[in-house]
């Protein structure tokens, strides 16, 4: 009887082990880290720096493989309709969940074919000002604003941007009427705003920096719930008067959907672990950036609450659709 048990817990035994085996080996082979955009730019830089900790973590080269095109949609589909096995791995910012509001129609099911796996960093905007407009703070402009509607007029790098969705939120929340100026990306728009050809804009922190630090423009307020450590002395937005507001920008990574969850799960664990070490924390903070480390479970309701939200910003702002 005594044998007959012990033959049953090793088959037993046995038969776990397939669905033991992903995360104890994985990867055994090279990891493909997707970036949605061109070589050189931001996110890229960053990709590199987490594929060199990767590599350095798993034994196994990490390659950063750059897939420009569509608004990072290329990308994206890329992973989207990759073997779900968690070797090929999308680095994406918080444009993943603005694209399935903004583009008509998606190649991808952003929710059903791509699973969240770790948010890994966060970064403010700098509701900014020109220094000719006479407003101080939050509540100042909105004032102005109020008492001249359709005068003001805000920039952005883009139809459908982070900045562009960063004004419209304010617009809303804060019942006021303001014109929306697109530019050609942020050399375009920067020196518009310091020339007050427009009088505000939504900036990334740390390009508003030196800016600021030289009076060039004015910060009024930071997009964050609450201040950044970057810019202690700003207030939120939501600080300075307009109650709820809260948009800030991430970076995340995504496998296929339908992986192994035990994958999923040891490359939210490592990500966060890669996270906290010294030269990562380092780099960050040169970028303005700071650690989200947010592990799949928590990132999960977050990535379909975000789809959500920019949804109804479009929606609400009457932002016309992409083809």
């Amino acid at each position: 009887m005594k044998r007959k048990s012990c033959a049953v817990l090793a088959v037993a035994f046995c038969a776990a082990l397939p669905f033991a085996a992903p995360a104890q080996s994985y990867p055994v082979r090279p990891v493909h880290l997707i970036v949605p955009y061109a070589a050189g730019g931001a996110t890229d830089a960053y990709a590199r720096l987490y594929a060199r900790k990767f590599t350095e973590a798993w034994g196994q080269p990490v390659i950063v493989d750059n897939r420009p095109g569509a608004g990072g949609n290329v990308g994206a589909a890329a992973v989207a309709k990759a073997a779900p096995d968690g070797y090929s791995v999308l680095l994406n910012t918080y444009g993943q969940a603005i694209a399935p509001a903004l583009y008509r129609k998606l190649s991808y099911d952003p929710v059903k074919e791509l699973q969240p796996v770790v948010m890994l960093t966060r970064g403010v905007s700098v509701l900014a000002v020109s220094s000719a407009l006479p407003a101080a703070n939050v509540r100042e402009l909105v004032a102005l604003a109020r008492a001249q509607p359709g005068k003001i007029n805000y920039a952005s790098n883009g139809v459908g941007s982070g900045p562009h969705l960063s004004a419209e939120l304010f617009k809303s929340l804060a019942g006021i009427d303001i014109v929306h100026i697109p530019y050609k990306g942020d050399a375009a728009m920067t020196p518009a705003l310091m020339a007050n050809e427009v009088q505000m804009a939504f900036m990334p922190a740390q390009a508003a920096f030196p800016l600021i630090k030289s009076g060039k423009i004015r910060a009024v307020g930071v997009s964050s719930a609450t201040r950044s450590t970057y810019l202690p002395d700003v207030p939120s937005i939501a600080e300075g008067g307009v109650a709820g507001y809260d948009l800030s920008s991430w970076a995340a990574l995504f496998a296929t959907g339908g992986s192994p969850r035990d994958v999923v799960q040891k490359i939210s664990a490592d990500s966060i672990k890669m996270l906290g070490a010294p030269d990562v924390e380092k780099m960050l903070a040169s970028w303005g950036l700071e650690s989200a480390a947010m592990g799949v479970e928590a990132f999960e309701p977050r990535y379909r609450a975000e789809i959500d939200k920019f949804a109804k910003l479009v929606k609400d702002a009457g932002i016309p659709l992409v083809d």
